[in-house]
């Protein structure tokens, strides 16, 4: 566990930290992990910025305590500001690699991975709705998320999914959507079979959970061509609230009957 105070144990920690990580993500089970993955990782990568822009300013800051092996100071001096000089030069390089990180991250964010196909089953994945707060509810999960980070945000969301009680009523409130819902100004992050989105600037948080939808409830070819919405309506799609009931939905609903 991090220590927040000790720069030698946390450089440690961090070490053995991205060595794991490096041995785990050989191979991914679950695609849904990797855009997780990806937000961890930009995370850290503005953190290592930060960090070597520290220890560079650390080696400028105590270059009166600077010598060299035979106590020539002017030697050590030298040779902190070119520490320095070389930290804030990898900095930059890291800030390149942060903005390729939040590109990949965009793109990694539109994928709907879909399930595995079991022989003579075909499967895909819906992403159903599992809580939406807004206001002072909303108010209390941005704290937490402002103070121990996103994934404990989430994870305070999931006492709110009750399983298959939860899946029924949003399959039958039509909260199912190919790709979870987002919007201007939201936060993402995906964990798992979980994708929560939020916004400070809106008050609104969301969690969603992925569900394997079996081949007999899936929406058939011709009324998926119905269904499909134009670029300018998967535009408006995209602004409105979360609640709102898809289209592909409410095909489905007229065609068993359950509309009016």
């Amino acid at each position: 566990m991090p220590t927040f105070y000790d720069p030698g144990a946390d450089a440690g920690e961090a070490s053995e930290a991205l060595r794991g990580l490096a041995h785990a993500t050989r191979a991914f089970e679950n695609p849904q992990d990797l855009y997780g993955v990806l937000g961890d990782l930009h995370s850290g990568v503005r953190s290592l910025k930060q960090v070597l822009d520290q220890i560079a300013a650390a080696h400028i800051e105590n270059r009166p305590r600077a010598f060299d092996d035979q106590g020539d100071h002017a030697i050590g001096s030298k040779d902190a500001l070119a520490a320095a000089d070389e930290l804030h030069e990898a900095a930059t390089l890291i800030d390149q690699a942060e903005e390729r990180l939040d590109a990949a991250a965009g793109a990694a964010s539109r994928i709907a991975w879909r399930g595995a196909f079991a022989e003579g089953s075909p499967t895909v994945s819906r992403w159903i709705s599992v809580v939406f707060m807004q206001g002072q509810e909303a108010d209390e999960v941005l704290d937490i998320i402002d103070a121990d980070g996103a994934l404990a945000g989430l994870n305070h969301l999931k006492s709110w999914d009750y399983g298959d009680e939860t899946t029924s009523a949003a399959m039958e409130n039509g909260y199912v959507h190919d790709v979870p819902p987002s919007g201007p100004l939201e936060h993402e992050l995906r964990d798992g079979d979980y994708h929560l989105a939020y916004s400070h600037a809106f008050a609104h948080v969301a969690l969603y959970r992925i569900h394997t939808v079996d081949t007999v409830d899936q929406l058939p070819a011709d009324a998926r061509s119905l269904a499909a919405p134009s670029a300018s309506s998967r535009t408006r799609e995209q602004q409105r609230a979360s609640w709102f009931e898809p289209a592909s939905i409410t095909v489905v609903r007229q065609q068993r009957g359950l509309g009016l």
